[in-house]
């Protein structure tokens, strides 16, 4: 399926899916959503990207490697996690507080970075394998 329209409208198919996924991600613990299905629709558009464009050149764009995105996320997960200790409260109890930005005040919260560190570990992991069933694919042609 390497066609000139696909390639041309896969970054735009690309950039919408990425857009997407970080708002399904941000909404996920008031609605539904989260860092799993956002991770899910991040890594979709990692594989459109690779169809359309090459391996070699996703892993370039990408800039880091999948798997060391996928620990980075299950660091931060953790550290979400562990946060709760300090306080003296049980494992994974949420802590929120409260940054200025400008005139407004923005939430944040442990449930939020333990959403990103899924998010992180979803996209990494599901990019990775991805990218190395193209190659292989690609390979093969």
């Amino acid at each position: 399926m390497n066609t000139v329209i696909f390639r041309t409208l896969a970054p735009l198919i690309v950039a919408i899916m990425l857009v997407f996924s970080v708002y399904v991600t941000l909404r996920g613990h008031n609605e539904p959503g989260g860092g799993f299905i956002g991770g899910l629709i991040a890594a979709a558009s990692i594989a459109v990207f690779g169809m359309a464009a090459g391996v070699n050149t996703v892993r370039r764009s990408l800039r880091f490697d999948p798997m060391a995105v996928a620990g980075f996320g299950v660091v931060l997960a953790g550290i979400s996690g562990l946060a709760s200790l300090f306080t003296g409260s049980p494992f994974m109890t949420s802590i929120w507080f409260y940054v200025e930005f400008g005139n407004s005040i923005i939430p944040l919260s442990t449930p939020l970075f333990f959403d990103l560190g899924v998010y992180c570990v979803v996209f990494g992991t599901l990019s990775a394998i991805a990218l190395s069933l193209e190659s292989d694919r690609e390979e093969d042609l």
